[in-house]
């Protein structure tokens, strides 16, 4: 049986990872010390209420999902990150494209 402190733990890390963050933007997100978010991660430290509710709105997901045992927004978390990566290369190709368009009418 797993534990509330392991499932934390590994919720944060699962999450942070589907999201592609580092600890050190998680924690900048939720201000506090990248170490600090190591600590939770390896269950040397448990957070406040106020810092869970911090963690999950910058993982974007409820609070109560940090003690699921399924984490069924993982799935949805890297759709949105692959429909936003692909949202970017569009941009960025449109812009390449106007880029090089005005340079074949500057020649």
């Amino acid at each position: 049986m797993t534990n509330i402190r392991d499932l934390l733990a590994q919720n944060i890390k699962r999450y942070r990872s589907a999201l592609g963050i580092s600890q050190a933007k998680l924690a900048e997100k939720v201000d506090t010390s990248t170490n600090y978010i190591g600590l939770l991660e390896i269950k040397r430290k448990f957070p406040s209420p106020e810092m869970m509710e911090r963690l999950a709105f910058a993982l974007g997901i409820d609070t109560r999902e940090l003690f699921h045992k399924e984490l069924t927004s993982i799935k949805a978390i890297k759709t949105y990150r692959k429909a936003a990566i692909e949202d970017i290369q569009e941009a960025v190709s449109q812009v390449i494209e106007e880029k090089l368009a005005n340079l074949d009418k500057e020649t």
